[in-house]
């Protein structure tokens, strides 16, 4: 059997399924998102969404999340502040963590990502993790899966061994976003998605509706993530993300679109959520 059927064995489906999660990160971020996310799940073809539990509107997603229990989602662990405006930091009291902020007391910027990993300690990343997933659960809601914002998860390979402990402690299935990391849960046991993971901030903006046509369409055989993001482009939105805040309205405007529905019908693509990768992960 090749590589790409190992996914679609493992869930059920013939060697040639074309299996894709459209999964929209940043749930939490903020009210604009909050609200362009859940529309994009409840009316569009987004299938499940990855809540920030430290960022200002964590607290309205998880009363969102609490409403509406059907929906799917997961943690987005979340060690990067990258608005220069709009900023957050640890659930942990900063002295607790010291070498997760910088200057300012809230995470470090994605321009200083690097200095980040550079000197991040484990042991405090794993007590502000440890803690953004209890956060979650203590509100008795059920997660499917962890990942992370700005995928700081695979950035270090210390790093993504403890993610993947807490997944396994937390009976969590986890994203992994490249063939070396896909490789490396499935020499351990461990279904993962057959290819690497589309964040569409690495898409251009311009005719972004057509690059996600061409995309869907020549969307390969396997199990497929994309790390989407939706927004709407509104005075709060525009605030918070003055350069960037296009990305997120085009992810919105294509995955509410007809166009999308009828493109994944056409090509009989199967959507799927976290939760029976889950439920493969809890077996082992």
């Amino acid at each position: 059997m090749s590589t790409k059927s190992v996914a679609c064995k493992l869930l059920g489906y013939p060697p040639d399924a074309r299996l894709l999660i459209l999964n929209a990160d940043d749930f939490g971020m903020c009210q604009s998102i909050n609200e362009a996310i859940l529309t994009s799940v409840k009316e569009g073809v987004t299938s499940s969404c990855t809540l920030m539990p430290p960022c200002p509107w964590a607290l309205d997603g998880l009363y969102r999340l609490e409403q509406s229990p059907e929906l799917p989602f997961g943690i987005h662990l979340t060690a990067v502040s990258e608005q220069p405006r709009y900023r957050w930091g640890p659930i942990m009291s900063k002295d607790q963590v010291p070498s997760l902020v910088d200057e300012s007391g809230c995470f470090y910027s994605y321009d200083r990502l690097q200095e980040f990993l550079r000197q991040v300690k484990l042991e405090d990343l794993a007590r502000e993790f440890r803690a953004q997933i209890e956060r979650v659960l203590a509100t008795g809601l059920k997660p499917t899966h962890l990942d992370s914002h700005c995928h700081v998860h695979t950035r270090r390979e210390d790093i993504f061994d403890m993610v993947f402990q807490f997944a396994r402690d937390y009976g969590l299935a986890l994203r992994a976003n490249d063939p070396i990391l896909i490789e490396k849960l499935r020499t351990r046991g461990y279904p993962a998605n057959d290819h690497e993971v589309l964040d569409s901030y690495r898409l251009e903006t311009t005719a972004k509706d057509r690059t996600y046509a061409k995309l869907l369409r020549d969307l390969p055989e396997g199990l497929s993530e994309w790390a989407i993001h939706p927004g709407t482009g509104n005075s709060e939105l525009r605030a918070m993300e003055p350069v960037t805040w296009d990305v997120r309205q085009a992810d919105f405007d294509f995955f509410v679109s007809q166009q999308a529905r009828e493109i994944i019908r056409e090509e009989g693509i199967t959507i799927l959520n976290y939760r029976p990768i889950q439920k493969l992960w809890q077996d082992i």
